[in-house]
């Protein structure tokens, strides 16, 4: 089997070298064998920066991937892992899309009703003390 230098893994996986090193350091990915002192990497770890990348895409933290990775047993499939945590982002996401409504809701009704002349008077409308 045929090692990769980290500059091969990095033109590989469309990554900088550093963000490489990055991702060992936080534990993301397992230290590569050594050879003469430089990283030499199994050919796999590109398509386990190929799944990191995608998890990052759609709003995994390095700590969530750092779960799917290394938070089940190794007898866990990738696909098991996936659904648990995929349950949880989507709550996450269905939860911040709420937020968000409400947010939008509160700017459209200032947009179209705020009338105020001064800082204070719109304070005080928002205490309810005064008409905003």
């Amino acid at each position: 089997m045929v090692l990769l230098t980290i500059s091969q893994v990095a033109r590989q996986a469309g990554l900088r070298p550093s963000a490489i090193r990055y991702y060992e350091r936080t534990g993301i990915l397992l230290p590569p064998t050594r050879v003469s002192g430089r990283r030499r990497y199994q050919p796999g770890v590109v398509h386990r920066l190929a799944v990191l990348r995608r998890a990052q895409e759609i709003g995994f933290t390095l700590e969530e991937i750092r779960q799917l990775f290394f938070g089940f047993s190794k007898s866990t499939p990738i696909s098991a892992r996936w659904r648990k945590l995929a349950g949880k982002k989507i709550a996450e996401l269905d939860a911040r899309m709420q937020q968000i409504k409400s947010m939008k809701e509160l700017l459209e009704r200032i947009e179209s009703n705020c009338r105020c002349d001064t800082v204070e008077r719109c304070g005080a409308g928002m205490l309810g003390e005064d008409a905003c």
